[in-house]
């Protein structure tokens, strides 16, 4: 960039030696070294000379502006590049509640457009923080040298470009912003909509998904046009100021070169700088543009870098390991919004025994799927402590702690890729007999082998073309795959018939004997015959023990199981 700046501030001046010297012929306002090129060359072949002189410059202008294109270009996708994966490592360390904090689709916005914004930006700063500035300033010593009284013009044309461009990038910064926001709206809708076109087409309701698309649509095409409005009178601005710039040094230096101050070479020369200034000035505006939005963008990408994980990998000890499974509870609270007043676990209070098998049942919100969150810490305490082996769970490390854990989540997830491959999450390095039990124990060896390709059939994005109750026991495959000390099903058999989960039951019991399994569960079927069934109700455990013990002694179990269980079992059980 600094050696083409060199090159466009060189052509004017040599330009107006063809001027002066080649066809006026005033040797006196030229250097000494243009005259002895003159004398070398002779009167016809001097402007050829310089005109080669001139050629030569551009040639290595062009090189230098490729060169510095290219390294610009470079630059910038790297950066782009190293953000990216800065921001998707941080996401990677976040726990839910952080991830709570922000919307799929925002984090999509943030990871793809707004990082794109920032690479813009640097692309353009590198090609231009040395060229146009660099050449602006060259430029105008360069016209201040040549004549300091017509550079006055510039003194009163340059402040009042730059106070306009400022006020047109203070204003346009939270129009940006307001964009960047509508973005995200837009790509959570779509995200949203794709994600579930299933269920959109068998309830029938394109329609109102298209209207909902088309005012997210609508609220981001205002968002844009009101900041592009503002934008758009950037340029006519700047060439009007250009051009009343260049009407009155035409105007001052024509009546100077009417009374012989100033030569046609030098007019020609200044005009060509002032627009040099003028021109380095509106790269600088359009930097300005960018940047005000480059700067919305970048405020948003350092809101996830600067969100701390509330769950911190901490672990006093890396040794630590699960041996037996021994869980407790003391006297545990959470909230998942920290200023409210109101616990989701309110003085949980309780001891799983190692390779006890532990039903948690209750209704819905009351805080089951919450209670074995914070054992894999996907959050962390407000009060009490959950110990695992006597040991802290803050203490593991999260390595640690999440390998000797093996969690099915209510939401059953898969990703892209093979049966085979979704199934190595569990471990990636079993072999194929460890992978085969495993489904066995899921009741998934089944249906896997009825597949063309068996365990390398392509699920697709999310295993949309399986049913959920083959993508439950593919969960639990996953989860055996890693021969975890603690297990924890969170209501993952709820789409698998009650012949299979009885299967599946006794699978653990031979398989996983020394393995504490913790199963959450809306149906009494899934969790009667445990070792220990914990009934839960707003926030609270209202009863610990077996199956017949609560139906003597705790209300809520008996009313759950009394609506499921049909009227002449209910008969059988007296009050």
């Amino acid at each position: 960039m600094i050696v083409e700046v060199i090159g466009e501030v060189v052509m004017p001046k040599l330009l107006s030696y063809i001027i002066d010297f080649g066809v006026d012929g005033k040797e006196d306002k030229v250097p000494a070294v243009i005259q002895w090129i003159y004398r070398a060359c002779g009167n016809d072949a001097f402007v050829a000379c310089i005109a080669a002189g001139m050629i030569l410059t551009a040639i290595i202008m062009m090189i230098g502006g490729i060169g510095g294109a290219y390294f610009g270009g470079k630059a910038s996708v790297n950066f782009a590049a190293d953000l990216r994966a800065d921001v998707y490592h941080k996401i990677q360390k976040f726990s839910f509640s952080n991830i709570d904090k922000f919307s799929t689709g925002s984090l999509i916005t943030r990871l793809t457009n707004d990082i794109t914004q920032l690479q813009n930006f640097v692309n353009m700063m590198l090609r231009m923080f040395f060229r146009a500035p660099g050449m602006m300033i060259a430029a105008l010593i360069m016209a201040i040298l040549m004549n300091p009284t017509l550079s006055l013009v510039l003194a009163v044309a340059v402040p009042i470009l730059i106070i306009s461009i400022l006020i047109l990038v203070i204003t346009g910064f939270p129009k940006f912003t307001r964009m960047q926001t509508k973005i995200d709206e837009l790509n959570a809708t779509v995200q949203e909509n794709v994600s579930n076109i299933r269920v959109v087409k068998s309830f029938v309701r394109e329609d109102y998904e298209t209207q909902k698309f088309g005012v997210a649509n609508k609220n981001l095409k205002e968002a844009s046009g009101s900041a592009m409005k503002q934008m758009v009178l950037l340029q006519p601005l700047m060439t009007f100021f250009m051009n009343i710039t260049t009407i009155a040094v035409f105007w001052f230096g024509g009546n100077m070169l009417l009374d012989g101050s100033m030569t046609t070479g030098e007019l020609a020369a200044f005009v060509t700088y002032i627009t040099q200034i003028l021109s380095s000035l509106m790269m600088v505006s359009f930097l300005f543009v960018i940047f005000s939005r480059a700067l919305a963008s970048g405020k948003r990408v350092a809101e996830i870098l600067d969100e701390t994980p509330d769950v911190q990998d901490n672990g006093k000890d890396k040794t630590f390991t699960i041996q037996k499974g021994d869980i407790v509870f003391e006297n545990v609270s959470f909230r998942y919004y920290k200023n409210s007043e109101e616990s989701v676990l309110d003085s949980i209070s309780l001891h799983i025994e190692p390779g006890q098998t532990i039903g948690i049942i209750g209704s819905t919100g009351c805080g089951k799927t919450t209670l074995v969150s914070l054992i894999d810490r996907l959050y962390d305490v407000d009060e009490g402590e959950v110990l695992i082996d006597g040991v802290n769970v803050k203490d593991y490390s999260l390595e640690n702690l999440h390998a000797g854990i093996g969690m099915v989540l209510q939401k059953n997830l898969l990703f892209s890729g093979t049966i085979e491959d979704n199934l190595r999450w569990g471990d990636e390095n079993a072999s194929r007999e460890e992978i085969e039990k495993a489904c066995q124990s899921a009741q998934a060896a089944k249906f896997i082998e009825s597949f063309e390709k068996g365990y390398q059939t392509d699920l697709g994005q999310g295993g949309t073309n399986i049913s959920g109750g083959q993508k439950q026991r593919l969960c639990i495959a996953r989860a055996l795959l890693k021969k975890p000390k603690i297990l924890i099903l969170d209501d993952s058999t709820s789409a698998v018939d009650t012949a299979t989960e009885r299967l599946i039951r006794k699978a653990f019991q031979d398989n996983l004997k020394d393995s504490t399994k913790i199963i959450i569960a809306q149906r009494i079927d899934s969790v009667k015959d445990a070792d220990k069934i914990v009934v839960m109700n707003e926030g609270k455990i209202t009863g610990v023990g077996t199956s017949e013990e609560l139906l003597k002694s705790n209300k809520e179990y008996q009313e759950i199981y009394y609506s499921q269980m049909d009227k002449k079992e209910g008969d059988e059980h007296v009050l």
